[in-house]
């Protein structure tokens, strides 16, 4: 029976960028001068899960890459080869070029193989170098380097130079190797990629049809490899084997050094055995004990179906309110037990989606490691809290923030070696990545202790480009706000690292559609703190119900400060007719939502009505309602899916009573309210 390995793929993809983030994660600890062994056995067994997984699936370039890189691991692991800096560093660039392959086999693109022949053949030159006793980086005056090789017909480096040896190899399985799982196929061609592989089948013991299981095996293997590869990489591939088998490996002669063993993506046939048979039995992808891989478009229409059954809730108990009679105590004490149920069932499934920010957070020390290398500037990166679980929409849409944020740190916020020596500090920048929860959020922090922002220069800035007036004085607070205004850089010279004025203003617009908030804090000479909120998640939200005239609005309790009930001696009216009111030694515009969206209020003086401070895009604004109804949780619904996009609103959801209810946009509601102003 012939299984499609093509419905495996995506479990082998994912998987292999799994062991890429993993190894990569490893080589970033890397100590070059003492490394850790057990970081050099993570890196090697991921390099040879993706040679296997690769094998097994037919990428006969990438198990030929990841081979060659094996190979040079399995040297470091014995210690046969010291980690340098430029080891250290080609490992890291295979990482890239595995990355590049595997995106290209997934999309069924084809793999650019120039570029990954030329990192092949470093990785090689190395591994020669150390057999023929060369030095690994030769004098250009004395000893020039090879050149690069031309592809051969299956994309491989020729390995020539390298010592082949004929292996031969018996496989002696028990009854149960084909009922624990084992594939001998997979083994098989895991060995061909070592070399050029003869297979030849033993049926001797194959009974009648009548007798025989299909759960059984019968067959044992007697193989033939010629490979340059040492006999710990040849056992290596029978990791896999259970107990329940007998295995030899004993060495032939040397093969003539005119016939290298050249990487094959397939076994080859043995010139006449005596009934030769390959066939293909079992085959799988491995998943990790207690898990199973769910695609993500099933968990959104779980979280769907439970937004229903939370509006549908909403709904009964509204109904059981009016309800009266002998049945009604009965009806309101189950109404409870099934909020507490539906609660447990909305928790539960929203942790399903929940992933640790380590996804987002692991990206980070490669990238301010080659930042910093070609910034000449000394940067180490510490990381806490990145156990720290958030919904997966949110993990997603956070990472580009994020990138700008600690590439800024980078560049602006760390200085130089001898600036930080001449200023008394330690020739080591430092930049913190953490995350927690805090109520129902998460709050990212990323601190530098580089240079901070330079007030002075700032407002110099805004005052060129006629952002502030020649004589305004804004507070500590208001200067570092202009950081985030569109276009707004200081940077004297435009790099592609930075300098361009597309970032931060993209920050905040990114973090205010996920309905979170950023703010900044920073001391000359002492660094800065750049701190994201964030909701948990973004298909239910806790919200403030206001009442405006006939209408109901949501406002999400992460933009909500405080609700005040304002006397008229509070209230400053302005000549252009703005309204202010004092809170906490500011004073704040007020927005009266009537006006907004055209409605008829119930209140039109400020003492008839509630004042509701929300802040959003880094500021505070009072929006004026006729009164707050209740807090509760609600379903958000989409607008722009069917209607475009709504000024100041941000989506909605459906109350108990059936009636739609609109969630404001406060960030949105702050920007008009500033074109107002400037108008």
């Amino acid at each position: 029976m012939t299984i499609d390995l093509t419905q495996f793929h995506d479990a082998f993809f994912d998987e292999s960028f799994e062991a890429l983030d993993s190894m990569e994660s490893a080589l970033l600890q890397l100590d070059t001068g003492n490394p850790d062994p057990e970081l050099i056995n993570t890196i090697f067994r991921a390099a040879h899960s993706i040679k296997g997984g690769s094998s097994t699936f037919g990428f006969a370039e990438t198990a030929s890459f990841t081979h060659s890189l094996e190979t040079l691991l399995g040297e470091l692991r014995d210690r046969r080869l010291a980690v340098t800096h430029t080891i250290a560093d080609l490992l890291l660039k295979s990482v890239d070029v595995l990355r590049t392959m595997l995106g290209a086999s997934r999309a069924g693109r084809p793999i650019e193989m120039q570029s990954v022949a030329d990192l092949q053949f470093d990785i090689e030159l190395i591994i020669v170098q150390r057999d023929t006793g060369v030095a690994a980086s030769p004098s250009p005056m004395t000893s020039p380097p090879p050149a690069r090789p031309a592809l051969n017909r299956d994309g491989a480096v020729s390995r020539a130079a390298v010592k082949t040896v004929d292996w031969r190899i018996e496989l002696r399985p028990g009854p149960e190797f084909f009922a624990r799982g084992t594939d001998p196929v997979r083994i098989f061609r895991e060995l061909a990629v070592l070399g050029t592989l003869t297979v030849t089948a033993d049926l001797e013991a194959l009974p009648g049809c009548r007798d025989m299981s299909p759960e059984w095996c019968y067959l044992s293997w007697s193989l033939r490899l010629i490979t340059d590869a040492p006999e710990a990489a040849i056992r290596e591939v029978f990791e896999w084997v259970n107990a329940d088998c007998s295995l030899t490996v004993t060495a032939g002669e040397r093969a003539p050094d005119a016939a290298p063993a050249a990487p094959s993506p397939s076994p080859s046939p043995s010139p006449a055995p005596p009934a030769t048979v390959v066939a293909a039995t079992h085959t799988g992808a491995s998943q990790e004990p207690g898990s199973i891989r769910v695609g993500v478009e099933k968990l959104d229409e779980l979280i769907n179906i439970v937004g229903e059954l939370v509006i549908t809730h909403a709904m009964l108990s509204q109904i059981s309110r009016s309800v009266t009679g002998p049945a009604a105590d009965g009806l309101r004490s189950s109404m409870q037990q099934l909020e507490r149920n539906m609660r447990q069932l909305q928790e539960s499934v929203m942790r399903v989606r929940m992933l640790p920010i380590s996804v987002v957070f692991s990206r980070f020390p490669r990238m301010v490691r080659d930042l910093a290398q070609r910034l000449e500037k000394q940067v180490e990166l510490k990381i806490s809290g990145e156990t720290t679980e958030l919904d997966k929409t949110v993990l997603e849409k956070i990472g580009d923030p994020l990138v700008h944020l600690v590439r800024n740190c980078v560049d602006h916020g760390i200085e130089k070696p001898q600036q930080r020596a001449d200023a008394g500090k330690n020739a080591m920048g430092t930049i913190h990545l953490n995350a927690s929860h805090r109520g129902g959020s998460i709050v990212i922090e990323i601190r530098d202790d580089g240079r901070g922002l330079d007030h002075e220069r700032i407002i110099a800035k805004a005052r060129a480009r006629g952002l502030v007036g020649p004589n305004e004085t804004l507070s500590a607070e208001q200067v570092q706000e202009l950081i985030f205004l569109p276009g707004f850089s200081t940077a004297e010279v435009t790099t592609d690292v930075s300098g361009r004025g597309v970032g931060m203003d993209v920050v905040r617009s990114n973090i205010a559609d996920l309905h979170g908030k950023i703010e900044v804090q920073s001391e000359r000479g002492r660094g800065s703190r750049f701190q994201i909120t964030l909701p948990l998640t973004l298909a239910i939200v806790d919200g403030l119900l206001l009442a405006v005239g006939d209408q109901t609005y949501i406002v999400p309790m992460t933009s909500t400060i405080e609700s005040l009930r304002l006397t008229p001696s509070q209230v400053t009216a302005i000549a252009d007719g703005r309204e202010l009111f004092g809170f906490r030694d500011e004073y704040l515009p007020i927005v009266r939502l009537y006006k907004t969206f055209g409605l008829s209020p119930r209140a039109r003086a400020l003492h008839d009505g509630l004042v509701v401070v929300v802040e959003g895009a880094g500021r505070r604004i009072g929006l004026f309602v006729d009164d707050l109804l209740s807090q509760q949780q609600v379903v958000i619904k989409s607008l722009e899916t069917n209607y475009g996009r709504v000024p100041g609103i941000s989506a909605a959801t459906i109350l108990g009573d059936g009636s739609v209810a609109l969630i404001l946009d406060v960030a949105d509601l702050i920007r008009m309210a500033s074109r107002r102003e400037a108008a």
